[in-house]
C-alpha cells in the first residue's frame, strides 16, 4: 500500500502553502518526505535543482539543520531545557558560537514576541506560546523551508489566527508548507491550497507552469548548486542536554548513582586495604627477612631432587617416581645417592668482585651483604676468680643444648653497615654506643634483656645470679686477644702448643694483645621479628678488628710453619686433603677468605632481583664451576605471598561481582532513559541530529552517571576507611591499615565511568535506530 501515489509538485521559493485533506491522506507523510524525515521509495525529491537519490544519512541531517525548519502541532519542545536553550539547540549542531547562538536566539525569540520569556520552561507557557517557540526555533537557523504540521490544532480561535500571521509574514521571505485541516484558515492565509486524497493530488490551486519544470528538470540532471554543510553535537552540548535532562530526575539519579558507586566502593576498600597492608608488609618484610638471607657457603652442597639412576641409584625410572603406586619395595644406596647429589662451592676472588658489585647494580634490592670468615681468635676472659679462655667456637654438647648450635659461639663479625643494624636494634643503657673501632665491642640480648648462661660461662663467670645491671658491662674491658706469637709457642721437636690455663693471668694482664671495651648493649626493636634476629645473642666485634687479626696471623710464626707443612704442627699428625690444611689455617686465624655470604634483601622482589642476578653468574658456566646459594627465606615467602594473594583474588571476586551488578544496573536505567527521552530523540533528528549525535546524548548521560557514581563511592570509602582503620588499630594494633591513594582514586573515577560508558552503549545504539517520526509521535 502506498502512501503516496504519483505526487509531482514544485514550490516556490516564497510562498505559503496549504495542503488539505482527510485524515490518513498523506498529508503528514508528504511533509516528512520534504523535511528529510521519511524516506521515498520512488521517484524523487529535488532540492534546488539537485537530486536527493544519492543522499546519505550524514547530507538528509544537514539538510533538516540547514534548509528546514519544522513547526509540529504538539510542539515537540525538550521539557528539561529553556525556552532560551530550546531555540538554541539547532545551532549548536551547525558549529555556531555561543556568543552567536544567543544573540540570535534572543532575535528569534523576540520576532515571535516572546523576548521577556527565555529563562522560562516550557511548562511554563500557554500553548500559544510554546507553539511560538517552535516557531522561533524553525526560523532561527534561517531555513530555506518551514515545514508545519497542524500548527494550530491543539490552539484556541484567537492563538491561532496569531501564529497564521506569524506564518504569513515568514512566507513573504520563504517557502512555508503548511498541513491542516482546517480550510477557513487555509483560505485566508494561504497563497496556494493543495488537495490530497488517498495519497493523490486531486487539486493545486497555484501550480508552477510546465515550462518552468522542464527548466528545473533539466537543472537537476545536471546536479543543481544546492550546497550542504555538515552538522556536529559537540561533547559539551550532549553532556548539557544529559545534565539537565539528569536534573530533572534528581532523586532517580541520586539512587541511580549509589547503586553504581556499591561497585565502587567494595573495588576502593580492596585496594585501600591491600595498599595498606602491602606497605605493612613490606616493612615487616624488611625486618623478617633480615634473619632469613640468600646464604651462600664454600663446600659441599646438598642438591634437593629425586634420586637419579645408574650405578648410585637405580636403573628402574619408576623408582624415582615420588609416591608411586604398587606393591614393589626399592632397594639404594642412601650413602652413594647423598654423594651424587651433593655440588662443591668454591668460592674464588672473581666470585667476591661480583658479589661486591651487586650491591651497586642492586642498590635497591640489597639491605646489607654480611660476610662470616670463621676467624678463630685467641679470646681471653677477665672472669670472676680467674682468667679464661673464651671459646670462640662451639662448646660441644653443652653449646648445642642451649638451642643455638653452631651460632652458640657468643662470638659475631658485625656487618659494615651501620645504619642497617641501628634500623633492627636499639642500643640500651647509659652510655651506650655502636661499636666501631677496631678495639671496641658490644653485647647483643634478646628481647627480654637475657643471654643465656653459657655465655657467661665463657666469660668465666659462673655464679647464679639472675640479673645484672647494664653499667656492669658497657665500658668495661673483661675481654683480651693474645697474637699467636704470643699464645703459641714452639718446642725443641719443631711442634707448637698453646698456652695454658695457669699462663692466662700473665699474658691477660702483661702479655701482648688488644683489648676489647664493651661499649654497648643491642638489643632488637619492638615490633621486629625477634624470631629471626640478624645477630646471635653474645659479643660482636667490628670488621676492623677481624682484618687486623687476620693479616697479624698470617704473618705469625706458626702460620708460617703451618704453610710449608703438610702436617698439623699442633697434633704433628698429617693432613686428609688441601680442605682439611685450610680449615687448619683458618683456625690459627691465618685464612682470609670468607667462608660463606649472607645476602639480606629489603623484601621479597629485591630476594627475587637477587637471585636472579647470582643465576646470571652461573649462566653458561660448566656444573662444577657454578656456584649454588640457599634460599632460607622461600617458604616464608611462597606462604605469605599465596596468602596475600589468596585473600586479594577473593576480594577482587567479591567486588567483581558487584561491579558487574552494577554495571547491568546502569544499562537498564539508561535503556530507561532511552524510552523516556525517544520523543527528544525525534525532536534533535528532526533539527539534524546525526545518528552519533544520539548516541553522543546518552553517552554522555552515562559518563555523568559515572563520574558521579565513582565520586560518591570515593566519599564513601574514605568515610569507610576511617572506621576501618580505627577497629584495626583496636583488635590487631595496627595503624592506618586502609589507605586509598590519589592514583587509586583518579583510577576508580574514570574506571565507573569506562564502566557506565560501556553499560549505555546498547542502549545508546537502540536510540539512534529509533524513527524520528515515530519518535515524534510519542507521549
Amino acid at each position: 500500500m502506498h502512501a503516496l501515489k504519483g505526487v509531482s509538485l514544485e514550490f516556490r521559493q516564497s510562498e505559503f502553502v496549504s495542503i488539505l485533506g482527510p485524515s490518513g491522506c498523506g498529508k503528514t507523510t508528504l511533509l516528512n518526505i520534504i523535511g528529510g524525515l521519511d524516506r521515498y521509495d520512488e521517484g524523487d525529491l529535488s532540492l534546488g535543482g539537485k537530486s536527493t537519490r544519492l543522499f546519505k544519512d550524514k547530507d538528509w541531517d544537514a539538510y533538516r539543520n540547514h534548509s528546514i525548519g519544522f513547526v509540529f502541532q504538539n510542539y515537540n519542545l525538550i521539557s528539561h531545557q529553556t525556552v532560551l536553550q530550546n531555540v538554541e539547540i539547532a545551532m549548536t549542531l551547525s558549529g555556531v558560537s555561543a556568543s552567536e547562538r544567543r544573540t540570535r536566539a534572543k532575535q528569534a525569540l523576540a520576532t515571535v514576541g516572546l523576548g521577556d520569556k527565555i529563562k522560562k520552561k516550557p511548562n511554563q507557557l500557554s500553548g500559544g506560546q510554546m507553539q511560538r517557540v517552535a516557531i522561533a526555533r524553525a526560523l532561527v537557523n534561517n531555513p530555506d523551508i518551514i515545514l508545519a504540521d497542524e500548527p494550530t490544532g491543539a490552539l484556541d480561535s484567537q492563538t491561532s489566527i496569531q501564529v497564521m500571521d506569524i506564518l504569513k509574514e515568514i512566507s513573504k521571505t520563504k517557502l512555508v508548507i503548511m498541513v491542516t485541516h482546517n480550510g477557513d484558515l487555509a483560505e485566508e492565509y494561504s497563497s496556494r491550497i493543495i488537495h490530497l486524497r488517498d495519497g493523490e493530488v486531486q487539486s493545486d490551486s497555484n501550480p508552477i507552469l510546465n515550462d518552468h519544470i522542464a527548466k528545473i528538470h533539466n537543472n537537476a540532471q545536471e546536479g543543481g548548486n544546492l550546497s550542504l554543510g555538515q552538522t556536529s553535537m559537540s561533547l559539551f552540548t550532549a553532556m548539557s542536554l544529559s545534565f539537565r535532562n539528569l536534573l530533572t530526575k534528581k532523586g532517580r539519579t541520586i539512587i541511580t548513582s549509589f547503586a553504581g558507586s556499591i561497585g565502587i566502593i567494595g573495588v576502593a576498600l580492596v585496594l585501600a586495604i591491600s595498599n595498606g597492608l602491602s606497605n605493612y608488609i613490606a616493612n615487616l618484610q624488611s625486618e623478617t627477612l633480615a634473619g632469613f638471607p640468600l646464604t651462600i657457603s664454600e663446600g659441599p652442597q646438598f642438591v634437593q631432587g629425586p634420586p637419579d639412576g645408574g650405578p648410585f641409584g637405580s636403573s628402574n625410572e619408576k623408582e624415582n617416581d615420588e609416591f608411586p603406586d604398587g606393591d614393589i619395595l626399592y632397594r639404594h644406596d642412601r650413602s652413594a645417592v647423598a654423594q651424587q647429589q651433593q655440588h662443591k662451592n668454591v668460592l674464588t676472588s672473581d666470585y667476591f668482585d661480583y658479589i661486591a658489585d651487586m650491591q651497586k647494580a642492586l642498590p635497591n634490592a640489597v639491605n646489607v651483604v654480611s660476610y662470616n670468615r670463621e676467624v678463630e681468635m685467641n679470646v681471653l676472659a677477665k672472669g670472676e676468680k680467674d682468667v679464661v679462655k673464651f671459646e670462640t667456637s662451639p662448646n660441644g654438647a653443652d653449646d648445642m643444648a642451649s638451642g643455638f648450635g653452631a651460632a652458640a659461639t657468643y662470638w659475631q663479625e658485625l656487618p659494615e653497615d651501620e645504619t642497617f643494624i641501628l634500623s633492627l636494634y636499639d642500643l640500651i643503657g647509659d652510655g651506650s654506643r655502636y661499636p666501631k673501632a677496631m678495639n671496641e665491642v658490644a653485647i647483643v640480648v634478646d628481647d627480654y634483656n637475657r643471654v643465656d648462661k653459657s655465655f657467661f660461662e665463657k666469660l668465666g663467670i659462673f655464679t647464679a645470679k639472675s640479673d645484672y645491671k647494664l653499667s656492669d658491662f658497657i665500658g668495661k674491658t673483661i675481654v683480651k686477644i693474645i697474637p699467636n706469637d704470643s699464645y703459641y709457642s714452639r718446642s725443641e721437636n719443631g711442634l707448637f702448643a698453646p698456652a695454658a690455663p695457669e699462663s692466662y693471668d700473665a699474658l691477660f694482664e702483661n702479655g701482648e694483645g688488644i683489648e676489647l671495651t664493651i661499649t654497648g648493649i643491642l638489643r632488637m626493636k619492638e615490633g621486629a621479628a625477634s624470631s629471626s634476629g640478624f645477630l646471635t645473642e653474645g659479643l660482636v666485634y667490628t670488621k676492623a678488628l677481624a682484618e687486623h687479626i687476620m693479616d697479624d696471623a698470617e704473618k705469625s710464626v706458626i702460620a708460617k710453619a703451618q704453610q710449608s707443612s703438610d702436617r698439623d704442627v699442633i697434633m704433628n699428625s698429617p693432613f686428609a686433603n688441601e680442605d682439611a690444611k685450610k680449615l687448619k689455617m683458618r683456625s690459627l686465624g691465618a685464612d682470609t677468605t670468607p667462608s660463606s655470604i649472607n645476602i639480606y634483601p629489603k623484601d621479597f622482589a629485591g630476594k627475587d632481583a637477587i637471585k636472579e642476578y647470582l643465576d646470571t653468574y652461573n649462566s653458561g658456566k660448566a656444573e662444577k664451576d657454578r656456584i649454588i646459594y640457599t634460599d632460607m627465606s622461600a617458604m616464608i615467602s611462597s606462604t605469605i605471598q599465596t596468602v596475600l594473594d589468596t585473600v586479594s583474588y577473593v576480594l577482587v571476586g567479591f567486588a567483581a561481582i558487584s561491579l558487574v551488578v552494577s554495571t547491568i544496573m546502569i544499562g537498564i536505567i539508561t535503556y530507561v532513559s532511552v524510552l523516556e527521552r525517544t520523543k527528544e530523540i525525534g525532536i534533535l533528528r528532526s533539527i539534524g541530529a546525526r545518528r552519533k549525535d544520539i548516541s553522543r546524548v546518552f553517552n554522555a548521560e552515562t559518563l555523568i552517571v559515572g563520574f558521579t557514581a565513582g565520586s560518591l563511592g570515593i566519599i564513601i570509602s574514605y568515610v569507610l576507611t576511617i572506621a576501618i582503620n580505627v577497629i584495626i588499630a583496636n583488635l590487631i594494633d595496627i595503624e592506618g591499615l586502609a589507605q586509598l591513594s590519589a592514583t587509586h582514586i583518579i583510577t576508580l573515577i574514570l574506571g565507573s565511568m569506562a564502566l557506565t560508558l560501556i553499560a549505555g552503549l546498547i542502549p545508546a545504539g537502540m536510540a539512534t535506530r529509533k524513527d524520528p517520526v515515530l519518535a515524534l509521535r510519542t507521549d
